[in-house]
């Protein structure tokens, strides 16, 4: 397996990363908790690791289950978090509610460590930007918890170049975590540019297009009701159509390259 290097951090991981959101949350019913530990199990045995997860991913489920797997294999990889939701209130299922505010954020970081069985997070992500909380306060919330050894490095998901430059003024980001395949490329123009500037990595998900670039989902595929993409307006039955001419153009040119390869998922958010 490949490596790569994080930006200018030094954080060293695996070239493909295992997201891990999907094993229990948002793409359809949960994968019982032992294949799902035999799974993240057998991505260290072929050399992933980078693994995903965040609070909000069950919720809280999916951190318990990436730290139970990886616990004995925990000195040999790098576990991604995230913080930045928290549940409606009166509606504990539905977390919809941005809230980075720094004693939230320390809150979040504690309770990750015991599910992850771990003493300190890899790289912690704010989730999303929270519009009532200045992202200087966010980020200066990380460095304490970087000074105090809770947290090693500090990562931003779906973040704006205009955010990614104040709270990198606060504390240096080592990731920045959005959207990016063949089938979205807008990263290239809003963020890559002031990324390789300042010596952040790019950390992509959905890079196959939330399974469109599988190969596997068309105009007559059904979603189960636990999964996001059932609302997702790109898979409406008329788009999953129009696009499937893209699927089939890079299929061809797979098929040129060399003879298709089996993965592991690779998905998250």
């Amino acid at each position: 397996m490949q490596k790569r290097t994080l930006g200018n951090s030094g954080l060293e991981v695996s070239a493909l990363g295992l997201g891990c959101m999907g094993l229990s949350f948002g793409l359809g019913p949960a994968t019982e908790k032992g294949e799902a530990i035999k799974l993240i199990r057998a991505a260290v045995e072929r050399g992933v690791t980078f693994f995903d997860t965040a609070e909000v991913y069950g919720p809280f489920v999916n951190e318990e289950v990436v730290g139970e797997a990886l616990a004995p294999f925990r000195k040999d990889v790098v576990i991604a978090t995230k913080f930045g939701f928290e549940p409606d209130p009166g509606n504990n299922d539905k977390w919809t509610a941005t809230n980075s505010r720094p004693d939230h954020i320390k809150q979040v970081a504690e309770s990750s460590l015991k599910r992850l069985q771990t003493d300190t997070n890899d790289l912690l992500y704010q989730h999303r930007v929270d519009p009532n909380t200045p992202i200087e306060e966010t980020a200066g919330a990380v460095k304490d918890l970087i000074q105090a050894g809770k947290v090693k490095h500090f990562g931003l998901s779906e973040a704006g170049a205009k955010t990614i430059r104040r709270a990198h003024a606060v504390q240096p980001v080592t990731a920045l975590q959005s959207e990016y395949s063949l089938f979205w490329r807008e990263p290239e123009e809003s963020v890559m540019p002031t990324l390789a500037e300042l010596g952040i990595g790019f950390v992509p998900f959905s890079s196959l297009g939330k399974g469109f670039l599988t190969g596997k989902i068309d105009s007559s595929t059904k979603f189960d009701s636990t999964d996001f993409r059932a609302i997702v307006p790109r898979f409406s039955e008329d788009n999953r159509k129009a696009n499937q001419a893209l699927v089939e153009v890079i299929t061809k040119f797979a098929d040129r390259k060399k003879p298709r390869l089996h993965r592991l998922p690779s998905h998250g958010c």
